[in-house]
C-alpha cells in the first residue's frame, strides 16, 4: 500500500503563501487521485482539493478557489498543494491523501500524518 508523507507547513502571515508537498512511496502515484483535506480544532475534516491520476480537472472547495492550486508530479512521485492569499481560517492540519477517484463517494486508501499550517499576524 502506498505511503504518504507531508511537508512544507509552518506559520505565515495573512495573505502569505506557502507550497505543501505531499511525497509517496511503495507505490507510484500514477494510480491514485490524490486529496487534500484539513482540519481545525473542533471542526470536522473537510475536503480541501483534489486531483486526478491524470491531472485533468482538479477539484477545488468553494473556500480556497482561486487562491489555492493542486499539482502533481508523477516523476517525482509528488503532489503539490500552492497555498496564496492565506487567510486565518485557513489555519489547520493539511492531510494528504490516495483514493481512487476524486469523488466524496470514494474512500480513502492511505492517509499521511499531517502538516500544520498557521495563518496569523
Amino acid at each position: 500500500q502506498v505511503q504518504l508523507v507531508e511537508s512544507g507547513g509552518g506559520l505565515v502571515q495573512p495573505g502569505g503563501s506557502l507550497r505543501l508537498s505531499c511525497v509517496a512511496s511503495g507505490c507510484s502515484l500514477d494510480y491514485y487521485a490524490i486529496g487534500w483535506f484539513r482540519q481545525a480544532p473542533g471542526k470536522e475534516r473537510e475536503g480541501v482539493s483534489c486531483i486526478r491520476s491524470n491531472g485533468r480537472s482538479p477539484d477545488y472547495a468553494d473556500s480556497v478557489k482561486g487562491r489555492f492550486n493542486i499539482s502533481r508530479d508523477n516523476a517525482k512521485n509528488t503532489v503539490y498543494l500552492h497555498m496564496n492569499s492565506l487567510k486565518p481560517e485557513d489555519t489547520a492540519v493539511y492531510y494528504c491523501a490516495a483514493k481512487f477517484l476524486c469523488s466524496d463517494y470514494s474512500q480513502v486508501s492511505s492517509w499521511g500524518q499531517g502538516t500544520q499550517v498557521t495563518v496569523s499576524s
